[in-house]
């Protein structure tokens, strides 16, 4: 049951190109050697993105040079084992946590980015890595400062069964974790998924501790692939990222803490506007 949960969330797509200049490699603490790329903007956050199942960095890339610019942000992609230019290992649940945790540590031990400027970012699959890597920095008393969930699911098995329960052999059980992280998180989900059900972004709502819940993104008839296409019209999905990194994240008002319960992150953002007018 296990290997064929891994086969069905696991779907390499053949790898796309990427110039050799564009990616650096990362050895994990697996063995395993991805690629990764960074996006230098220089400026005071950072995003750590996991991609989705179906996707490398080489079908990312172009998308990512245009957001961290109108977002004014640095971003930092990887590949999870098995997938790109990786060209070895197949991919799994604990070798993806260790691929996220070689991320990280490139960017707070190799480039010197400190967790409270750094926003994990996770899409579908990635809202895995994204979960557990909140979850152990919070453990560890030096928590990331904020989190970004776009179509996330509660757990694998749940994505077929209603499940009151994680059951053995269940993979990515973010329902297990949201309730550990210690930091805004903001969640968007299509209303119409037809992969990973809108009541999975619901539910991961009501279970974090409520001073971290972002007002969620609920998208009006938007699926599981098609949220950015679905409001590019309006600008809203960039707007909506925008609006949570400015009013709840430290960095991106020049301060150097930690994170900030939701409820005085929003009653500063207020007195800022105030004070400009």
């Amino acid at each position: 049951m296990g290997e064929s949960i891994s086969t069905l969330l696991f779907q390499p797509p053949p790898p796309t190109f990427l110039h050799p200049s564009r990616h650096i490699y990362l050895t994990t603490s697996s063995g395993s050697r991805i690629p990764a790329f960074y996006i230098d903007r220089g400026a005071s956050t950072t995003l750590l993105f996991s991609h989705g199942n179906a996707e490398d960095l080489g079908m990312i890339y172009d998308w990512f040079i245009d957001l961290s610019r109108v977002l004014s942000v640095n971003v930092f992609c990887y590949d999870y084992t098995g997938y790109g230019k990786c060209g070895e290992g197949k991919p799994g649940e604990e070798k993806v946590y260790r691929d996220v945790d070689a991320a990280y540590e490139y960017l707070t031990v190799g480039r010197g980015v400190r967790p409270e400027s750094i926003v994990l970012y996770g899409r579908s699959l990635g809202s895995g890595p994204t979960c557990y890597l909140a979850a152990k920095t919070a453990k560890e008393g030096r928590s990331v400062a904020g989190i970004i969930l776009q179509s996330p699911l509660l757990s694998a098995y749940r994505v077929a069964f209603n499940f009151r329960f994680s059951l053995a052999g269940d993979k990515f059980c973010n329902v297990d974790k949201v309730s550990e992280i210690a930091c805004p998180v903001l969640i968007i989900h299509g209303t119409q998924d037809e992969v990973v059900p809108f009541w999975h972004g619901q539910e991961l709502w009501v279970n974090l501790d409520p001073k971290w819940r972002a007002k969620p993104f609920w998208v009006l008839g938007a699926g599981h692939n098609n949220i950015e296409a679905v409001l590019r019209k309006t600008g809203a999905f960039i707007d909506h990222l925008a609006e949570f990194l400015d009013i709840h994240i430290p960095a991106r008002w020049g301060e150097e803490k930690g994170p900030i319960e939701v409820t005085e992150c929003i009653e500063r953002a207020i007195r800022r506007a105030n004070k400009e007018e």
